[in-house]
Protein backbone atom coordinates (compact mmCIF):
# COMPACT_ATOMS: atom_id res chain seq x y z
CA UNK A 1 0.00 0.00 0.00
CA UNK A 2 2.81 2.93 0.70
CA UNK A 3 4.07 3.99 2.99
CA UNK A 4 6.40 4.31 3.64
CA UNK A 5 8.24 7.23 5.37
CA UNK A 6 12.03 11.86 6.11
CA UNK A 7 11.63 9.31 8.79
CA UNK A 8 15.41 10.41 8.83
CA UNK A 9 18.62 8.58 9.45
CA UNK A 10 18.27 10.30 12.75
CA UNK A 11 17.74 7.45 15.13
CA UNK A 12 14.36 7.58 16.65
CA UNK A 13 15.37 5.97 19.93
CA UNK A 14 13.95 2.49 20.29
CA UNK A 15 13.87 2.93 24.06
CA UNK A 16 11.26 5.20 25.54
CA UNK A 17 11.38 8.87 26.33
CA UNK A 18 13.93 10.39 24.04
CA UNK A 19 13.67 14.09 23.34
CA UNK A 20 13.47 15.25 19.75
CA UNK A 21 13.76 18.95 20.33
CA UNK A 22 17.50 19.53 20.21
CA UNK A 23 18.86 20.76 16.87
CA UNK A 24 21.57 18.49 15.54
CA UNK A 25 24.93 19.38 14.06
CA UNK A 26 25.87 19.02 10.41
CA UNK A 27 27.95 15.95 11.25
CA UNK A 28 24.82 14.33 12.67
CA UNK A 29 22.97 14.93 9.45
CA UNK A 30 23.01 11.34 8.39
CA UNK A 31 21.50 10.23 11.65
CA UNK A 32 18.83 12.84 11.52
CA UNK A 33 17.81 12.36 7.96
CA UNK A 34 16.20 8.95 7.43
CA UNK A 35 13.16 8.25 9.56
CA UNK A 36 10.16 7.99 7.30
CA UNK A 37 7.34 8.44 6.01
CA UNK A 38 5.69 5.32 6.40
CA UNK A 39 7.87 6.15 6.49
CA UNK A 40 8.13 7.04 6.54
CA UNK A 41 8.54 5.04 9.10
CA UNK A 42 5.98 3.14 6.82
CA UNK A 43 4.49 0.63 9.55
CA UNK A 44 5.71 -2.45 7.96
CA UNK A 45 9.05 -0.74 7.81
CA UNK A 46 8.84 -0.01 11.52
CA UNK A 47 7.77 -3.56 12.29
CA UNK A 48 10.62 -4.84 10.17
CA UNK A 49 13.02 -2.66 12.09
CA UNK A 50 11.55 -3.91 15.36
CA UNK A 51 12.55 -7.43 14.38
CA UNK A 52 15.88 -6.50 12.86
CA UNK A 53 17.33 -3.14 13.78
CA UNK A 54 15.94 -2.88 17.31
CA UNK A 55 17.11 -6.34 18.15
CA UNK A 56 20.68 -5.41 17.54
CA UNK A 57 21.18 -6.84 14.10
CA UNK A 58 21.83 -3.41 12.67
CA UNK A 59 21.30 0.25 13.47
CA UNK A 60 17.74 1.45 13.54
CA UNK A 61 16.93 3.74 10.68
CA UNK A 62 14.18 6.12 11.48
CA UNK A 63 13.69 7.52 8.06
CA UNK A 64 13.03 5.29 5.10
CA UNK A 65 11.85 5.91 1.65
CA UNK A 66 9.36 3.08 1.74
CA UNK A 67 6.39 4.60 -0.02
CA UNK A 68 3.91 1.94 1.30
CA UNK A 69 6.61 0.68 1.90
CA UNK A 70 5.34 4.06 2.33
CA UNK A 71 3.46 3.30 -0.77
CA UNK A 72 3.14 0.00 0.61
CA UNK A 73 5.32 1.24 3.40
CA UNK A 74 1.65 -0.42 3.26
CA UNK A 75 2.55 -0.46 -0.32
CA UNK A 76 4.25 -3.43 -0.43
CA UNK A 77 2.01 -5.98 1.29
CA UNK A 78 2.23 -9.15 -1.04
CA UNK A 79 2.71 -12.44 -3.06
CA UNK A 80 1.51 -15.76 -3.20
CA UNK A 81 -0.54 -18.15 -1.10
CA UNK A 82 -2.13 -21.08 -2.85
CA UNK A 83 -5.88 -21.03 -3.03
CA UNK A 84 -5.76 -24.65 -1.94
CA UNK A 85 -4.93 -23.45 1.59
CA UNK A 86 -8.46 -22.17 1.76
CA UNK A 87 -10.25 -24.99 -0.01
CA UNK A 88 -10.99 -26.79 3.23
CA UNK A 89 -13.60 -25.15 5.34
CA UNK A 90 -14.21 -21.99 3.32
CA UNK A 91 -16.52 -19.75 5.34
CA UNK A 92 -20.08 -19.48 4.10
CA UNK A 93 -19.67 -15.71 3.91
CA UNK A 94 -16.83 -16.11 1.41
CA UNK A 95 -18.90 -18.44 -0.71
CA UNK A 96 -21.27 -15.53 -1.23
CA UNK A 97 -18.46 -13.57 -2.92
CA UNK A 98 -17.46 -14.50 -6.44
CA UNK A 99 -13.76 -13.78 -5.84
CA UNK A 100 -11.84 -15.88 -3.29
CA UNK A 101 -10.32 -13.69 -0.58
CA UNK A 102 -6.80 -14.87 -1.37
CA UNK A 103 -7.17 -13.72 -4.98
CA UNK A 104 -8.06 -10.21 -3.81
CA UNK A 105 -5.00 -10.21 -1.56
CA UNK A 106 -2.70 -11.46 -4.29
CA UNK A 107 -3.89 -8.84 -6.78
CA UNK A 108 -3.63 -5.99 -4.27
CA UNK A 109 -0.22 -7.12 -3.12
CA UNK A 110 1.05 -7.33 -6.70
CA UNK A 111 -0.06 -3.73 -7.26
CA UNK A 112 1.59 -2.61 -4.03
CA UNK A 113 4.86 -4.22 -5.02
CA UNK A 114 4.72 -2.71 -8.50
CA UNK A 115 4.05 0.72 -7.00
CA UNK A 116 6.91 0.34 -4.51
CA UNK A 117 9.30 -0.51 -7.34
CA UNK A 118 8.18 2.41 -9.49
CA UNK A 119 10.45 5.35 -8.71
CA UNK A 120 8.89 7.71 -11.24
CA UNK A 121 6.21 9.13 -8.93
CA UNK A 122 7.81 11.42 -6.38
CA UNK A 123 6.11 13.80 -3.96
CA UNK A 124 6.51 16.51 -1.42
CA UNK A 125 4.37 15.96 1.66
CA UNK A 126 3.91 16.76 5.33
CA UNK A 127 3.82 14.56 8.39
CA UNK A 128 2.76 15.10 11.97
CA UNK A 129 3.95 12.52 14.46
CA UNK A 130 2.64 12.37 18.01
CA UNK A 131 4.31 10.43 20.84
CA UNK A 132 4.26 10.59 24.64
CA UNK A 133 6.91 13.29 24.38
CA UNK A 134 4.81 15.60 22.20
CA UNK A 135 4.39 16.15 18.48
CA UNK A 136 6.76 16.81 15.62
CA UNK A 137 5.75 18.20 12.23
CA UNK A 138 8.00 17.68 9.23
CA UNK A 139 8.13 18.35 5.51
CA UNK A 140 9.56 15.78 3.10
CA UNK A 141 10.62 15.72 -0.54
CA UNK A 142 11.37 12.47 -2.35
CA UNK A 143 14.43 12.93 -4.56
CA UNK A 144 16.39 10.66 -6.88
CA UNK A 145 19.22 10.43 -4.34
CA UNK A 146 17.47 10.15 -0.97
CA UNK A 147 14.59 11.48 1.10
CA UNK A 148 15.01 15.13 2.10
CA UNK A 149 13.21 16.10 5.29
CA UNK A 150 13.01 19.09 7.59
CA UNK A 151 11.32 19.61 10.95
CA UNK A 152 9.10 22.70 10.96
CA UNK A 153 7.31 22.49 14.32
CA UNK A 154 7.39 20.90 17.77
CA UNK A 155 4.10 20.59 19.63
CA UNK A 156 2.51 22.58 16.79
CA UNK A 157 4.77 25.55 17.46
CA UNK A 158 7.20 26.84 14.79
CA UNK A 159 10.89 26.21 15.46
CA UNK A 160 12.96 28.78 17.29
CA UNK A 161 15.74 30.55 15.40
CA UNK A 162 18.28 28.22 17.02
CA UNK A 163 16.32 25.09 16.12
CA UNK A 164 15.84 26.23 12.55
CA UNK A 165 19.56 26.92 12.22
CA UNK A 166 20.21 23.39 13.40
CA UNK A 167 17.95 22.03 10.64
CA UNK A 168 19.67 24.21 8.05
CA UNK A 169 23.10 22.99 9.20
CA UNK A 170 22.00 19.36 9.11
CA UNK A 171 20.72 19.63 5.55
CA UNK A 172 23.78 21.60 4.44
CA UNK A 173 25.94 18.83 5.86
CA UNK A 174 24.21 16.26 3.66
CA UNK A 175 24.26 18.44 0.57
CA UNK A 176 27.98 19.03 1.01
CA UNK A 177 28.96 15.43 1.68
CA UNK A 178 28.28 13.03 -1.23
CA UNK A 179 29.50 10.05 0.80
CA UNK A 180 27.01 10.70 3.60
CA UNK A 181 24.25 11.14 1.07
CA UNK A 182 25.21 7.90 -0.66
CA UNK A 183 25.23 6.08 2.68
CA UNK A 184 21.83 7.53 3.54
CA UNK A 185 20.41 6.28 0.23
CA UNK A 186 21.88 2.83 0.88
CA UNK A 187 20.27 2.63 4.32
CA UNK A 188 16.92 3.74 2.97
CA UNK A 189 17.10 1.08 0.27
CA UNK A 190 17.94 -1.61 2.82
CA UNK A 191 14.91 -0.65 4.89
CA UNK A 192 12.70 -0.66 1.81
CA UNK A 193 13.95 -4.09 0.80
CA UNK A 194 13.33 -5.44 4.29
CA UNK A 195 9.83 -4.03 4.29
CA UNK A 196 9.06 -5.59 0.94
CA UNK A 197 10.16 -8.96 2.28
CA UNK A 198 7.50 -8.76 4.97
CA UNK A 199 4.91 -7.49 2.57
CA UNK A 200 5.59 -10.20 0.04
CA UNK A 201 5.16 -12.80 2.76
CA UNK A 202 1.60 -11.74 3.60
CA UNK A 203 -0.30 -14.02 1.23
CA UNK A 204 1.66 -17.01 2.48
CA UNK A 205 1.85 -16.00 6.12
CA UNK A 206 -1.89 -15.58 6.70
CA UNK A 207 -5.24 -17.17 6.01
CA UNK A 208 -7.95 -14.75 4.90
CA UNK A 209 -11.73 -14.74 5.02
CA UNK A 210 -14.43 -12.22 4.24
CA UNK A 211 -15.92 -10.34 7.18
CA UNK A 212 -19.72 -10.16 7.43
CA UNK A 213 -21.15 -6.72 6.75
CA UNK A 214 -21.42 -4.78 9.97
CA UNK A 215 -18.85 -6.88 11.82
CA UNK A 216 -16.59 -4.19 13.26
CA UNK A 217 -15.40 -5.99 16.40
CA UNK A 218 -11.91 -4.96 17.48
CA UNK A 219 -11.39 -2.89 14.36
CA UNK A 220 -11.04 0.76 13.42
CA UNK A 221 -11.34 0.00 9.73
CA UNK A 222 -14.19 1.20 7.50
CA UNK A 223 -17.41 -0.72 7.08
CA UNK A 224 -17.89 -1.76 3.42
CA UNK A 225 -21.65 -1.30 3.75
CA UNK A 226 -20.94 2.42 4.05
CA UNK A 227 -18.65 2.47 1.04
CA UNK A 228 -20.97 1.12 -1.64
CA UNK A 229 -19.05 -2.14 -1.82
CA UNK A 230 -15.82 -0.45 -2.86
CA UNK A 231 -13.97 -1.50 0.30
CA UNK A 232 -13.72 -5.16 1.16
CA UNK A 233 -12.79 -6.19 4.70
CA UNK A 234 -10.93 -9.44 5.29
CA UNK A 235 -9.97 -11.07 8.57
CA UNK A 236 -6.50 -12.57 8.66
CA UNK A 237 -4.86 -15.04 11.01
CA UNK A 238 -1.54 -16.93 10.92
CA UNK A 239 -1.20 -19.76 8.44
CA UNK A 240 0.01 -22.78 10.48
CA UNK A 241 1.79 -24.09 7.38
CA UNK A 242 3.93 -20.95 7.05
CA UNK A 243 7.54 -21.10 8.22
CA UNK A 244 9.31 -17.69 8.37
CA UNK A 245 12.53 -17.82 6.31
CA UNK A 246 14.26 -15.38 8.73
CA UNK A 247 13.78 -13.41 11.94
CA UNK A 248 12.44 -10.51 9.86
CA UNK A 249 9.21 -12.37 9.11
CA UNK A 250 8.87 -13.97 12.54
CA UNK A 251 6.59 -11.23 13.84
CA UNK A 252 3.91 -12.40 11.40
CA UNK A 253 3.47 -15.68 13.29
CA UNK A 254 1.85 -13.90 16.23
CA UNK A 255 -0.29 -11.42 14.36
CA UNK A 256 -3.95 -11.32 13.42
CA UNK A 257 -6.31 -8.57 12.35
CA UNK A 258 -8.15 -6.99 9.44
CA UNK A 259 -7.08 -6.12 5.91
CA UNK A 260 -9.16 -3.66 3.89
CA UNK A 261 -8.84 -3.73 0.11
CA UNK A 262 -10.16 -1.16 -2.33
CA UNK A 263 -11.84 -3.48 -4.83
CA UNK A 264 -12.02 -0.84 -7.57
CA UNK A 265 -8.32 0.03 -7.55
CA UNK A 266 -7.12 -3.32 -6.20
CA UNK A 267 -5.02 -1.59 -3.56
CA UNK A 268 -4.64 -2.06 0.18
CA UNK A 269 -6.53 0.69 2.01
CA UNK A 270 -5.92 -0.42 5.61
CA UNK A 271 -4.12 -3.04 7.58
CA UNK A 272 -4.96 -3.30 11.27
CA UNK A 273 -2.92 -5.91 13.13
CA UNK A 274 -2.54 -7.05 16.74
CA UNK A 275 -0.09 -9.44 18.39
CA UNK A 276 -2.27 -12.10 20.01
CA UNK A 277 0.75 -13.71 21.66
CA UNK A 278 4.29 -12.85 22.67
CA UNK A 279 6.69 -13.08 19.73
CA UNK A 280 10.34 -13.94 20.34
CA UNK A 281 13.32 -13.41 18.05
CA UNK A 282 16.44 -15.56 17.78
CA UNK A 283 14.91 -18.28 19.95
CA UNK A 284 14.13 -15.58 22.50
CA UNK A 285 17.78 -14.66 22.91
CA UNK A 286 17.61 -11.44 20.91
CA UNK A 287 14.39 -10.36 22.57
CA UNK A 288 10.64 -10.38 22.20
CA UNK A 289 7.53 -8.26 21.63
CA UNK A 290 4.71 -8.49 24.16
CA UNK A 291 1.22 -9.73 23.45
CA UNK A 292 -1.16 -6.86 22.67
CA UNK A 293 1.19 -4.91 20.39
CA UNK A 294 -0.77 -3.11 17.68
CA UNK A 295 -0.23 -1.30 14.41
CA UNK A 296 -2.56 0.46 12.03
CA UNK A 297 -1.62 1.62 8.55
CA UNK A 298 -3.99 3.51 6.28
CA UNK A 299 -3.42 4.40 2.66
CA UNK A 300 -5.42 6.56 0.27
CA UNK A 301 -5.43 7.77 -3.29
CA UNK A 302 -4.14 11.34 -3.65
CA UNK A 303 -4.89 13.92 -6.32
CA UNK A 304 -2.41 12.66 -8.91
CA UNK A 305 -3.94 9.18 -8.73
CA UNK A 306 -1.12 7.53 -6.78
CA UNK A 307 -1.66 5.80 -3.44
CA UNK A 308 0.15 7.12 -0.38
CA UNK A 309 0.17 6.26 3.31
CA UNK A 310 -2.04 8.70 5.19
CA UNK A 311 -1.71 7.35 8.73
CA UNK A 312 0.44 4.99 10.76
CA UNK A 313 -0.13 4.11 14.40
CA UNK A 314 2.25 1.87 16.37
CA UNK A 315 2.09 0.52 19.93
CA UNK A 316 4.63 -2.11 20.96
CA UNK A 317 6.38 -3.17 24.16
CA UNK A 318 9.00 -5.82 24.74
CA UNK A 319 12.63 -6.46 25.61
CA UNK A 320 15.95 -6.52 23.80
CA UNK A 321 18.44 -9.18 24.90
CA UNK A 322 15.94 -10.05 27.67
CA UNK A 323 16.83 -7.11 29.91
CA UNK A 324 16.49 -3.85 27.98
CA UNK A 325 12.88 -2.71 27.78
CA UNK A 326 11.46 -1.12 24.66
CA UNK A 327 8.23 0.85 24.40
CA UNK A 328 7.02 2.40 21.15
CA UNK A 329 3.83 4.40 20.95
CA UNK A 330 3.28 6.82 18.10
CA UNK A 331 0.60 8.08 15.75
CA UNK A 332 1.70 9.72 12.50
CA UNK A 333 -0.43 11.38 9.83
CA UNK A 334 0.71 12.24 6.29
CA UNK A 335 -0.95 14.88 4.14
CA UNK A 336 -0.57 17.60 1.51
CA UNK A 337 0.94 15.34 -1.16
CA UNK A 338 2.18 17.28 -4.17
CA UNK A 339 4.00 15.81 -7.18
CA UNK A 340 7.62 16.82 -7.82
CA UNK A 341 9.69 16.09 -10.95
CA UNK A 342 11.10 12.57 -11.05
CA UNK A 343 14.61 13.93 -11.62
CA UNK A 344 14.59 16.18 -8.53
CA UNK A 345 18.03 16.20 -6.90
CA UNK A 346 18.62 16.23 -3.16
CA UNK A 347 19.89 19.80 -3.36
CA UNK A 348 16.75 20.88 -5.22
CA UNK A 349 14.64 19.03 -2.66
CA UNK A 350 16.27 20.97 0.16
CA UNK A 351 15.49 24.25 -1.61
CA UNK A 352 11.87 23.13 -1.99
CA UNK A 353 11.71 22.44 1.74
CA UNK A 354 13.06 25.87 2.58
CA UNK A 355 10.61 27.59 0.24
CA UNK A 356 7.65 25.62 1.60
CA UNK A 357 8.67 26.32 5.17
CA UNK A 358 8.77 30.05 4.46
CA UNK A 359 5.16 29.86 3.26
CA UNK A 360 4.05 27.73 6.20
CA UNK A 361 5.33 30.27 8.69
CA UNK A 362 2.01 32.02 8.15
CA UNK A 363 0.01 28.89 8.99
CA UNK A 364 -1.46 29.01 12.48
CA UNK A 365 -0.26 26.21 14.81
CA UNK A 366 -3.88 25.24 15.51
CA UNK A 367 -4.46 24.68 11.80
CA UNK A 368 -1.41 22.42 11.56
CA UNK A 369 -2.58 20.39 14.52
CA UNK A 370 -6.15 20.13 13.23
CA UNK A 371 -4.98 18.82 9.85
CA UNK A 372 -2.74 16.21 11.45
CA UNK A 373 -5.49 14.90 13.72
CA UNK A 374 -8.07 14.82 10.94
CA UNK A 375 -6.11 12.10 9.11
Amino acid sequence: MHPAQESSLKQEQPLTHTTIRKPVSARQALSAQTSTHFAVDNAWSRIATLTDEQFGLEKMKAETTSRMVRRLSLAALITGMAASSFAAGMPRNEAQNSTPAIDLVRAAVANEVAAANDGSNKHMFRSRKETSQGSQTRLYVETREAMAGMTIAYDDRPLTAEQMQGEQNRLAGLVGDPEQLKHKHSQEQETTDRTLRIVKALPEAFLYEYMPDGDTANSTTPNPAKDAGQLVRLKFRPNPEYHPPSHVEQVLEGMQGILVIDRTCSRIATIDGTLFKQVGFGWGILGYLDKGGHFLVEQRQVEDGSWQISRMSLTFKGKILLFKSIAIKSDEAFSDFRPVPAGTTFTQGVEMLKAADAKLVQVKPEAMKAEGKSR
